[in-house]
């Protein structure tokens, strides 16, 4: 287990996030990991074991959607036995906290669990979907907008669109797709009105959301990076608090 920073570093990023009127946080798959949540690209990762051409491509899906269906199937029975840990719970209290103090506040993951929302996170933006939604291939009038889809394991597979009948799909961001414009917007949003961020569990290797922590320094503020080890922006950030985010956020509110 990665050493616990010194407690003049919590100190510091404590003060940060205190001084803050508007904060926002920025969180990867090694948040979800503390719950137990397989990750992709880690030692072991999912991608180790399965080929990403065969599950998470829309060309994939469309040649044989029951195959995909049942390994997204099998992910979502890994998920659901899993719950919000500390990390997740600490974000959700920072953000009563800001709310409480009428300052600005804003999570944006690139997971897709929905354990920031069983946490208690209000709105997070989910720039790479969330797999507990789906929503019509189609595109139907009704189904076209992700709605949930909550069964674990499936009824059926694949899952029907209520609507009109056709094929659901998961509602994630795969290999070759761009991600939802409204969600990009809103996190460079969140980024240029925040004056600190907090980055936590993740590598900052996957763009566009590696750039958001960037796009708060270029304007004057503050990042404060949580992780077990170093990444590429650990030489940028203001703060580098290395260790289990589980017990680094905790410590922090």
């Amino acid at each position: 287990m990665a050493t616990l920073p010194e407690r003049s570093l919590i100190d510091k990023a404590a003060d940060l996030i205190r001084g803050a009127q508007y904060l926002a946080v920025l969180t990867g798959a090694g948040v979800s990991a503390e719950s137990g949540v397989p990750t992709f690209r880690d030692k072991d990762g999912l991608w180790d074991k399965y080929d990403v051409t065969t599950l998470a491509t829309l060309d994939a899906f469309l040649a044989d959607p029951a195959f995909v269906w049942k390994w997204y199937d099998w992910r979502r029975t890994l998920i659901v036995k899993v719950a919000p840990n500390p990390a997740h719970d600490a974000i959700a209290k920072l953000e009563a906290r800001m709310k409480l103090a009428e300052k600005g506040f804003a999570l944006i993951t690139q997971n897709i669990d929905n354990l920031h929302r069983l946490a208690g996170s209000s709105d997070p933006i989910e720039l790479h979907g969330n797999i507990w939604k789906v929503r019509c291939l189609k595109s139907c009038r009704k189904g076209a907008a992700p709605f949930d889809l909550l069964d674990s394991p499936l009824k059926e597979i694949p899952p029907k669109c209520p609507h009109c009948g056709g094929i659901v799909r998961p509602h994630i961001v795969w290999f070759g797709e761009m991600l939802d414009p409204e969600d990009i917007r809103r996190a460079f949003e969140a980024a240029a009105q925040a004056d600190v961020m907090i980055v936590v569990g993740t590598s900052n290797l996957v763009y566009p959301s590696a750039a958001l922590p960037y796009h708060v320094m270029e304007d004057g503020g503050k990042v404060i990076e949580v992780n077990l080890g170093v990444t590429g922006l650990s030489g940028d950030a203001d703060v580098v608090l290395t260790g289990p985010a589980g017990e680094i956020l905790p410590k922090l509110v």
